[in-house]
Order: C-alpha cells, then sequence, then structure tokens
C-alpha cells in the first residue's frame, strides 16, 4: 500500500477514541460504534487516496493492517 494511513486525520482520531475506551482489543474496538464510525471515514480516506477496498480480502487486509498498527502504535 503506497499510502501512510498513520498520518491521517481520520487514524489519529481513530486511536485517540482507542486509548480514551480503555478497551484492550483493537478488533473488540473497531466492532462497537465509535470504532466502526471511526474506521469507515479511515476507509473512505483510503479510496479518496487510491486504495481499492471494494474486494473482501483487500478491505480484510487492510483492516487487519490497521489493527495491528493500533495495537502497536495506540495503546498505552
Amino acid at each position: 500500500m503506497d499510502w501512510e494511513f498513520t498520518e491521517d486525520a481520520a487514524f489519529l482520531a481513530l486511536c485517540d477514541a482507542f486509548r480514551e475506551s480503555g478497551e484492550s482489543s483493537a478488533i473488540e474496538f473497531l466492532a462497537n460504534g465509535e470504532g466502526a464510525f471511526h474506521f469507515q471515514d479511515l476507509a473512505q480516506n483510503a479510496a479518496g487516496e487510491g486504495i481499492d477496498l471494494s474486494e473482501s480480502n483487500a478491505l480484510e487486509e487492510f483492516q487487519q493492517e490497521v489493527i495491528d498498527t493500533m495495537e502497536k502504535l495506540c495503546q498505552g
């Protein structure tokens, strides 16, 4: 992926909300309303950057990358 999503405002908002939620699992956080809302914004921004997430496996890969990055960068 050529787009550095960690610099996107939607990802930063997602990380802030994750920290504030007290949730320990990024996947659980993305499953709830606020996490899902921020992830949807991030996915829309990805599309705006030319990232094609229309195939389910591309979306799953992107979501997993976001989850891994959230757990690495946004906890603590």
